[in-house]
C-alpha cells in the first residue's frame, strides 16, 4: 500500500457536509413528492369518479316504465350528448334484477354489486383497455343496475402532468439548494483551509500566532475558537522550549565552573605522588561533586515547578507533622556544622491546603540556605509553625548576617545571591527562586523579613483548609 493512500480516500469535510445535508434532504423530497402525488391522485381519482356517477344518475333518471319492466327513454341525439366525452370513451349497459341486458352501447359484463350496496366504484380491463366503471342500483320506477364505463387516459394523463408540474420545479430548486449550500460551506470552511494552509507552511521553529485575518474574518465562531486554541497551544509549546533552552543553558553554564574544578583537581592529584595530596585533592573532588549535584537538584526542581499548576495536587496537608519529617531530615547535617537547629509550634496538629511534595521543596531549600549562611559564633535556626486570622504563617528564621532590603528584594530572583552568598562562593542563587515559584503554585505568599535579633526570617503565609475549601 503506498504511504498516503488512506488519507486519500477519505472525503473532505465539505464534501461529507453537503452529503450529509443533501442526502437526507433528497430522501425527505422524494418522499414528500410521492405523499403529496398520492394524495392529489386520490382526490383527483375521486372528482372523475364523482363526474362518472353523475352520469350514471343522469342515464338512470331517463329510464321509464315499459311492458317489460323499463326502457331507456332517450333519442339517439340525447344518448350521444349525454355520453359525449373530448377525451375518454364512455360506454354503458342498464340490466334488470336477473342479469337480463335492457340497454347497452359497447360490450360490457355486469360487475358484481355487493347487497345493500346503492353503488360502487370498480376497474376492469376490456379489449387490452383499462376501463373505471360505477354500477348503481335503482328500484324506480321498476328495480335495474345501470353500469357507467369510462377509459382512464385522462386519469394518466392528469397524474403525468401533475408529476411533471411538481417534480421537475423541486428538482430544480434541489439543484439551487445544493449549489447555494456548497457555495455556503465552501465559504464558511475557507477560513479553516486557510488555517490549514498556514500550519503546513510554517516552519518547525515557528511558534509565532495564526494569522489574526484567519481567526477575525471566521463566519463561524468554532473556527474562531479553533484560531485561538492553536495560538494557546503554540504560546505553551513556546513557553515550554524556552523552559527546556533555558533549562539547558543553565545546566551548561552553572555545571562549567564545578566540573572544570573537578577536572583541575584530579590532573593535579594525578601530577603528585604524595598521598596525602591524593587525601586533599580527593575531598575537593567530592565537595565539588556535592556542589554539582545539589545545583543539578536545584535546576530540576525550578525546571518542574515552570511545568505549571497541571501537575500541582492540592489537598490538606498536615503542615506540622511534614515540618517535623524535614527537619529531622536536616539535623545530622545541622550537627555537623555546629548549628542549633529547632522547632516551634510544631506539637499541635495543622491543616493547611496545598501539596505535600510543594510544601517540602520550599521548606527543604529554606532550612539550606539557612545553614549555609549561619555564620554567627553561636549560629541557631528555627522553623516555626504560627496562627494568623484566616493563614498559617511557616517560618525559617536564622541569626546569620541578614539582608539589606534592597538584597532581600534581589535575592528571590534566579542566579541572584546575597553579600553572604558571594562571599562564601556558596550555591547558585536558585534556592530563594524555587521557594518563590511554589509559593506561587501553591497560592501562597513568601516574603523575606529582618529576623528581631539581626538575622533573616523566611515567612510563607498559607491560607489554613477550613478558609481554602470553604473559597
Amino acid at each position: 500500500m503506498k504511504a498516503g493512500g488512506p488519507a486519500l480516500s477519505k472525503p473532505t469535510l465539505q464534501a461529507r457536509l453537503i452529503r450529509r445535508v443533501m442526502l437526507p434532504l433528497v430522501l425527505t423530497w422524494g418522499l414528500g413528492t410521492a405523499i403529496a402525488l398520492g394524495v392529489a391522485n386520490h382526490f383527483a381519482g375521486q372528482a372523475f369518479d364523482r363526474a362518472l356517477l353523475d352520469d350514471a344518475y343522469a342515464l338512470a333518471a331517463s329510464m321509464r316504465s315499459s311492458p317489460d319492466g323499463v326502457a331507456l327513454a332517450l333519442t339517439p341525439a340525447e344518448l350521444g350528448a349525454l355520453m359525449f366525452d373530448r377525451s375518454e370513451s364512455n360506454s354503458f349497459a342498464v340490466y334488470a334484477p336477473q342479469g337480463r341486458l335492457l340497454a347497452a352501447q359497447g360490450a360490457m359484463q355486469l360487475p358484481f354489486l355487493p347487497p345493500g350496496a346503492g353503488h360502487q366504484f370498480s376497474t376492469l380491463v376490456l379489449d387490452g383497455r383499462e376501463l373505471r366503471t360505477v354500477s348503481l342500483l335503482r328500484s324506480q320506477p321498476a328495480e335495474f343496475t345501470v353500469v357507467m364505463a369510462q377509459t382512464t387516459a385522462s386519469r394518466s394523463e392528469l397524474l403525468r402532468r401533475m408529476l411533471a408540474y411538481s417534480a421537475v420545479p423541486q428538482v430544480l430548486l434541489l439543484g439551487f439548494l445544493a449549489w447555494q449550500l456548497r457555495r455556503v460551506i465552501r465559504r464558511d470552511l475557507d477560513p479553516l483551509a486557510q488555517l490549514q494552509q498556514a500550519v503546513d507552511q510554517r516552519d518547525a521553529s515557528d511558534l509565532t500566532p495564526v494569522p489574526a485575518s484567519i481567526t477575525r474574518d471566521a463566519s463561524t465562531l468554532d473556527v474562531e475558537r479553533l484560531g485561538t486554541a492553536l495560538d494557546s497551544l503554540l504560546s505553551r509549546l513556546g513557553q515550554s522550549i524556552a523552559a527546556q533552552r533555558e533549562f539547558a543553558g543553565n545546566v551548561a553554564h552553572e555545571l562549567r565552573t564545578p566540573l572544570a574544578g573537578i577536572r583541575a583537581q584530579a590532573g593535579y592529584a594525578l601530577a603528585q605522588s604524595d598521598p596525602a595530596v591524593w587525601r586533599e585533592q580527593l575531598l575537593g573532588i567530592a565537595q565539588g561533586e556535592q556542589r554539582a549535584s545539589h545545583l543539578v537538584d536545584q535546576l530540576l526542581a525550578l525546571a518542574r515547578a515552570g511545568e505549571g499548576r497541571s501537575s500541582v495536587q492540592m489537598q490538606e496537608v498536615e503542615l506540622s507533622q511534614l515540618a517535623r519529617t524535614v527537619l529531622l531530615r536536616f539535623l545530622p547535617k545541622a550537627d555537623v556544622i555546629g548549628v542549633d537547629l529547632g522547632g516551634d509550634g510544631l506539637d499541635q496538629p495543622v491543616l493547611v491546603q496545598g501539596d505535600a511534595a510543594l510544601l517540602e521543596g520550599i521548606l527543604g531549600n529554606l532550612l539550606d540556605n539557612a545553614l549555609r549562611y549561619g555564620t554567627n559564633a553561636a549560629p541557631r535556626v528555627t522553623v516555626a509553625i504560627a496562627h494568623q486570622r484566616d493563614a498559617v504563617l511557616l517560618t525559617v528564621t536564622d541569626n546569620g548576617p541578614g539582608l539589606e532590603p534592597q538584597d532581600a528584594a534581589r535575592v528571590g530572583q534566579r542566579w541572584a545571591q546575597g553579600p553572604a552568598g558571594q562571599r562564601l562562593g556558596e550555591g547558585a542563587g536558585l534556592g530563594l527562586a524555587i521557594v518563590g515559584r511554589y509559593a506561587e503554585l501553591l497560592g501562597a505568599t513568601f516574603s523575606l523579613e529582618r529576623a528581631p535579633d539581626g538575622g533573616l526570617r523566611a515567612v510563607l503565609r498559607l491560607p489554613a483548609a477550613g478558609q481554602a475549601s470553604a473559597g
